[in-house]
């Protein structure tokens, strides 16, 4: 395989994976470790890939994420697939606060079917979705709208959410570092997860593959903030020690 086709070929790993490891392409590709790294380091001079020690992952920016409507339509399918597994582990009559994000809104839509759902949400798509469900009592945290996205953030929203004490809080994320740390764009955001963290039983994080490995500015908290990871493919083999060191509970979906 020529150069050129080779390059090609691991940009499409990467975005299919969100993270390919050096020894992956080096078996994949039949070459050696030196002209794998040699591909990396090209491409991310080009920024068509971001280089990790071990790796590569999708190219990012430090500051902004994507468009929401671009993120709506991607991975569709394995979001759907997240959104299923997370609605079977929910019992009818649970609380629940539902967070920002594509993924917590499918989340959202696989629960319709259930029953007598007490629902805090600081997601206007996500209160929109539920509003036709009578049976569900349905709470809209106050605070600043992002026009861009439907999100709720700022004092307000975590005044709000810290006088609340429910069953599961279902978080979605911008990333997840090969370390383990959970990263978003907006540090207003990061604190609004916090509170939802501090004040659920459970803590759901729900996440497609592409997350992996991604950068984004503002760190979170690492892998013990979380009871359970949903997610539609493995994570990276850094990433899987972190889970098993805070004892998470991995759902492959």
């Amino acid at each position: 395989m020529k150069q050129t086709q080779r390059h090609e070929s691991i940009i499409d790993l990467v975005r299919k994976h969100g993270y390919v490891s050096t020894e992956e392409l080096v078996e994949h590709f039949g070459v050696s470790p030196q002209t794998i790294r040699r591909d990396l380091n090209e491409l991310a001079e080009q920024s068509k890939i971001q280089r990790h020690h071990g790796g590569a992952a999708l190219p990012s920016s430090s500051a902004v994420n994507a468009a929401y409507h671009d993120r709506k339509v991607m991975w569709l399918e394995e979001k759907a697939r997240i959104a299923e597994r997370v609605a079977s582990h929910i019992p009818d009559g649970a609380t629940l606060f539902i967070d920002i994000g594509t993924t917590p809104e499918a989340v959202a839509h696989a629960l319709l079917n259930h029953k007598n759902l007490r629902v805090v949400t600081n997601n206007l798509n996500v209160a929109t979705l539920l509003t036709g469900k009578e049976d569900f009592r349905l709470i809209l945290a106050g605070g600043e709208v992002r026009s861009r996205d439907g999100g709720i953030i700022g004092e307000a929203t975590l005044d709000f959410i810290s006088q609340f004490r429910l069953d599961y809080g279902i978080l979605g994320i911008s990333g997840i570092d090969m370390d383990g740390s959970l990263l978003e764009f907006d540090y207003h955001e990061v604190r609004t997860k916090r509170a939802i963290i501090e004040n659920s039983r459970s803590v759901m994080l729900v996440t497609d593959h592409s997350k992996f490995g991604r950068n984004a500015m503002v760190n979170l908290g690492n892998m013990g903030l979380i009871d359970y990871l949903f997610t539609d493919e493995e994570p990276p083999a850094s990433v899987m020690s972190i889970i098993k060191q805070f004892d998470v509970k991995l759902e492959l979906c």
